[in-house]
């Protein structure tokens, strides 16, 4: 028998504009008081007395173990003629960065994030090169925070110079073209006891030239009428230009400003201000600016402004709007390099500027693409792909030659030809349908005693898309069935799925989650004591409330960080 530990119930009330509202655990939001921290250890100790007797936890965590226990690289990076990538071995808690003087060249170690604690608290949170390739910019945090100081270190040398940038938060860096400098985002510096309790205002974008102390940096643009503003730096390619994206919270829409690079006199000009959709710079030839946007698009497309000309009616369409989801979009010379979502899976279709022509991009099978980045005239890029079955395979190929090669196969003591995936349609409460994955060893006999893990998220326009998962393949060896529903609320679709899954259609994302738990029991797959259900932050907020509306219908609930 469980011994569950007791929550408190205060008996603290607000009152918002005579509108009184209980909310009787208040006190666990002072998180650094013993009655918290107390409250915390109970919990801990609960859910691991628990955890620690389930019979097969060990065989569990040894299988996990070995199935870790492998090489992962990331896409490489080319700045200034050298190769910058990732390397993790599986079992370390961060990537390691290093750098080629060639593909096929001796690896070298840049930084690697695991050393710089013994607990492991500080993590590298960004780490930009500068593009004559002899400076990194990376950023470390502690403890999970926000905040994040930056250092400037030399590449070949590995020697950390004096720069300290301090107090920046959601921001990267975004180096001048020729490297003297890079473009950052910070708060003012908060006073004594509030660094992880008062909200932030008024962020500023700073530039930070290489060797000077932070009270040097330029204060290069802010808001004093629009505290929730944030913004975020970019240096076009031809480094004429500094873009600045406004954000407001965790809206979709935003505006361009921009400032040119060219006179240390220019003002900052306000292109796009009305928040009206999401505008996400591709690249520019001359004052002719290529944006991939949702404006009058659900599904995105990609428009031409001319600075100098810049009324609605002088805007382009270069790229229609799709009935697919236009993830993302890359300039590589004269040709775009367009990655869509076809029903939660990616397609990608290379388009040419020059006679508006499209040709389709060879994809091994249903998964997730990433990658294709690169400066604008490099014709060799680099993509990953991976399903729900294969890890991460990451390709090199010329669009100059047509040339494609396997650039690192991550090797996986996993078969997945032992195994199914299969897309299915459901309908949902109001009669729309919603994709679901269903992956599982093949051979499986649906006699509704099949244990099943139930996933989703829905939310922030973000997709759900084939990704390999080690604790799901150990989930799928045991017998378990996976089911990833693509709810409304995220991004599978564009911004009108995702519209209709926000505010104040979130129920409609529970009635998804919902439907989805309901064919699987209706279709033989499982029944409601062997059906479990998880989600991590929004998705963990989607198992809260699906357990609460609907107990009956789950055996196990597992909301994460929500």
């Amino acid at each position: 028998m469980l011994n569950y530990p007791d929550s408190k119930r205060s008996d603290h009330v607000d009152n918002l504009h005579g509108l009184e509202i209980p909310d009787p655990y208040r006190w666990l939001e002072d998180i650094d008081s013993k009655e918290t921290l107390d409250w915390i250890n109970s919990q801990n100790e609960c859910t691991f007395n628990y955890l620690k007797k389930i019979p097969a936890r060990e065989k569990i965590a040894n299988r996990l173990t070995e199935l870790w226990d492998y090489d992962k690289l990331s896409a490489p990076s080319l700045k200034g003629g050298k190769y910058f990538f990732y390397r993790h071995d599986g079992l370390q808690n961060q990537a390691v960065l290093y750098w080629k003087e060639s593909l096929g060249g001796e690896a070298n170690l840049l930084i690697d994030p695991n050393t710089l604690s013994e607990d492991g608290t500080i993590a590298m949170n960004d780490a930009t090169v500068s593009p004559d390739g002899k400076l990194l910019a990376y950023s470390l945090a502690v403890a999970g925070s926000d905040w994040k100081d930056f250092h400037i270190k030399e590449v070949e040398c590995e020697k950390d110079l004096s720069d300290h940038v301090k107090w920046a938060k959601f921001t990267g860096a975004a180096w001048t073209k020729d490297s003297s400098g890079f473009f950052y985002s910070r708060y003012d510096e908060p006073t004594e006891g509030t660094k992880l309790k008062k909200a932030n205002y008024y962020q500023k974008l700073y530039y930070h030239k290489v060797g000077d102390d932070q009270t040097k940096d330029v204060l290069v643009y802010e808001d004093k009428e629009n505290k929730e503003w944030g913004f975020v730096g970019e240096v076009s390619d031809d480094g004429k230009f500094l873009l600045i994206v406004v954000w407001q919270g965790t809206k979709s829409e935003n505006c361009i400003f921009y400032k040119s690079l060219e006179d240390d006199n220019a003002e900052v000009v306000e292109l796009l201000t009305e928040f009206d959709a999401s505008y996400g710079f591709i690249g520019n030839d001359d004052n002719i600016y290529y944006f991939q946007t949702d404006l009058n698009a659900a599904c995105s497309k990609i428009i031409a402004i001319d600075i100098n000309n810049p009324e609605r009616d002088n805007w382009r369409d270069i790229v229609a709007e799709s009935t697919d989801n236009l993830e993302s979009s890359q300039l590589m010379q004269d040709k775009i390099i367009l990655t869509y979502l076809h029903d939660a899976s990616s397609r990608v279709v290379v388009f040419d500027l020059k006679n508006n022509s499209f040709e389709n991009f060879e994809l091994p099978g249903i998964g997730t693409v990433g990658g294709f980045g690169g400066r604008r005239e490099n014709t060799e890029r680099f993509y990953s792909y991976m399903s729900f079955t294969s890890p991460t395979v990451t390709y090199r190929y010329d669009f100059e030659t047509g040339e494609r090669t396997v650039y690192h196969r991550s090797e996986v003591d996993f078969n997945p030809d032992n195994f199914t995936i299969k897309q299915i349609f459901y309908t949902s409460k109001d009669g729309t349908k919603i994709p679901l994955f269903i992956c599982h060893k093949k051979g499986l006999e649906l006699t509704a005693d099949n244990p099943t893990y139930l996933y989703g998220y829905g939310g922030f326009n973000i997709p759900l898309t084939p990704a390999f998962s080690l604790i799901n393949s150990v989930w799928m060896e045991m017998g378990g069935v996976l089911a990833i529903a693509n709810l409304r609320g995220g991004g599978e679709y564009g911004s009108a799925w995702h519209k209709a899954g926000s505010r104040h259609n979130r129920q409609n994302v529970f009635d998804d989650f919902i439907a989805g738990a309901e064919w699987l029991i209706e279709n033989k797959y499982t029944s409601t004591n062997k059906l479990a259900i998880g989600g991590g932050s929004n998705g963990g907020l989607l198992v809260g409330a699906c357990m609460t509306q609907r107990p009956d219908l789950f055996a196990a609930c597992l909301p994460s960080v929500g």
